[in-house]
C-alpha cells in the first residue's frame, strides 16, 4: 500500500486556500497534469461531484466524498488508468498564524495486473511530486 502525505503552510486565509485547492482546474499546477475539471453530469463543488483529470500516462475520475469548506474535503478515485485501488484522499486546512496549514493524504495500491509494487514505486514518487507542485502553485497564486 502506498501512503502519500504532504504538508505546506500557505500565507493566505483558509477560505482562499480551500477554494483554490478545491477547484479541479488548479490541479494543472502539477507539471504532468494536462487538463482537469468538473465532469459535466456531476458538477461541483459538493459531495457527489466528480472531477475528471488527464495527465501524462494517466487519467482518473475522483468523486468528492466529504466537503466542509474551508476545513476539509475528501475524495475517492472511482475510475482510473492505469488501474489502482484507491482507499481515499483528504485535504485538511488549518489556520496557522496569518496563513493556512494544508495537510494532504491519500492511500492506494496497484493490482498485480497493473504492475503491483513496481508501479507503486514509480507512481508514489510522481504523485508526491505532483501534490507538492500543486501546493506550490497555490502558494504562488495566493501569497502576497
Amino acid at each position: 500500500m502506498v501512503r502519500i502525505h504532504v504538508e505546506r503552510t500557505i500565507a493566505a486565509p483558509p477560505d482562499q486556500v480551500f477554494a483554490w485547492l478545491a477547484d479541479p482546474a488548479n490541479l494543472t499546477a502539477a507539471r504532468l497534469m494536462l487538463k482537469a475539471g468538473w465532469r459535466a453530469d456531476a458538477p461541483g463543488p459538493r459531495v457527489g461531484a466528480v472531477r475528471e483529470a488527464f495527465a501524462a500516462g494517466m487519467w482518473f475520475n475522483e468523486e468528492i466524498t466529504a466537503y466542509d469548506p474551508p476545513h476539509s474535503y475528501s475524495y475517492l478515485i472511482v475510475k482510473v488508468f492505469p488501474p489502482l485501488d484507491h482507499q481515499g484522499g483528504t485535504m485538511t486546512f488549518t489556520p496557522s498564524g496569518t496563513g493556512t496549514h494544508v495537510d494532504w493524504e491519500t492511500t492506494y495500491t496497484h493490482p498485480a495486473v497493473a504492475g503491483g509494487r513496481f508501479t507503486e514505486a514509480l507512481t508514489s514518487r510522481v504523485l508526491r511530486q505532483g501534490f507538492e507542485q500543486i501546493l506550490a502553485g497555490c502558494a504562488k497564486a495566493l501569497e502576497t
